[in-house]
C-alpha cells in the first residue's frame, strides 16, 4: 500500500471518528441546556445573569469539539476518506493503531477518573498537554508508551493515596504529579533538542490551562475542579488577598 492509500485509509477512519465526535458533542451540548442560561425568574427569585451561568463553559467545549468534528467530516469526504469508509475498506486494524487506541483511552481514562478530582487542575491538565504532544507528535511507540506511563503512575498515585472524595484535599499526590510532569517536560526537552514543538510543549502545557482555570474561576465565577489544589489555592488566595484590594483602590 502506497502513502497515498495509507492516507485514505486515515481519512476513512476520520469519517467514523467524526461521526462519533459529533454524536457525544451534539449530546451534551443538549444536555448542557438543561442548566440555566438566560436570566430569568423562578418562584419570585431572579436567576443568574448569562454570563454567571455555570451552561457557559461546557456549551463553549462542546460547541468548539462540535465544529472541529465538522471539519473533520467534511475533510474526510473531501480527501475520499467516506467514500472508503462507506466502502467497507476503512475499518482495517493492525498493532501500530491498537497501541495508539489503547494508549490513548487509558491516558483519558486515568486523568478523568484520577487525577481531575484529586490533582489541581493546572498540574494534572499540563502533564496530560505534555504526555500528548510528547508521546502522539511523531507517532512512535517508546513515546506512547513513556507518557502513558507518565499518566499511570500519577493517576494510581492519586487513586491510591486518595480514593475518597474525604481526602481529595490534599497535596501529596499533586506533589507526585507535578514531580513526573517536570521530569517528563526535561525529558522531552533532551530527547527533542532542535524540535520546535519541544520546545513550544512547556509553554502550551502550563498557559492553557492557567488561562482556562483563571478565566472560569475569576472572569466567569464558575466552579472549577478540585479548588484546594497545590497551585490553584495559591493562585486564589493571591487574587483575592493581594490583587482584588489593589483594584478596589
Amino acid at each position: 500500500m502506497d502513502i497515498h492509500d495509507d492516507k485514505t485509509v486515515m481519512r476513512a477512519r476520520d469519517f467514523w471518528a467524526s461521526l462519533l465526535l459529533i454524536l457525544v458533542s451534539v449530546f451534551f451540548i443538549w444536555r448542557t441546556f438543561d442548566i440555566p442560561l438566560l436570566a430569568g425568574t423562578q418562584g419570585g427569585v431572579k436567576g443568574v445573569e448569562w454570563f454567571n451561568s455555570a451552561a457557559i463553559v461546557p456549551l463553549g467545549v462542546f460547541v468548539a469539539l462540535l465544529i472541529l468534528s465538522v471539519a473533520l467530516l467534511a475533510r474526510s469526504i473531501r480527501e475520499g476518506g467516506a467514500a472508503l469508509a462507506l466502502d467497507k475498506v476503512g475499518l482495517g486494524w493492525n498493532p501500530a493503531e491498537a497501541l495508539r487506541f489503547c494508549t490513548l483511552i487509558v491516558i483519558f481514562l486515568f486523568y478523568i477518573v484520577a487525577l481531575v478530582p484529586r490533582v489541581d487542575f493546572i498540574i494534572a491538565s499540563g502533564l496530560l498537554i505534555t504526555a500528548l504532544i510528547y508521546g502522539y507528535h511523531s507517532g512512535r511507540p517508546k513515546r506512547m508508551l513513556l507518557a502513558t506511563l507518565a499518566m499511570t503512575v500519577s493517576g494510581l498515585a492519586a487513586l491510591i493515596l486518595h480514593f475518597p472524595q474525604s481526602e481529595w484535599n490534599a497535596h501529596d499526590d499533586d506533589w507526585i504529579a507535578l514531580g513526573v510532569w517536570l521530569a517528563l517536560t526535561i525529558w522531552s526537552l533532551w530527547n527533542g533538542r532542535g524540535d520546535p514543538v519541544a520546545r513550544v510543549t512547556p509553554v502550551i502545557a502550563i498557559g492553557a490551562p492557567l488561562v482556562l482555570i483563571c478565566a472560569m474561576a475569576f472572569a466567569f465565577r464558575q466552579n472549577v475542579p478540585n479548588r484546594s489544589g497545590l497551585l490553584f489555592s495559591k493562585i486564589e488566595y493571591h487574587y483575592y488577598v493581594t490583587l482584588a484590594p489593589m483594584w478596589r483602590q
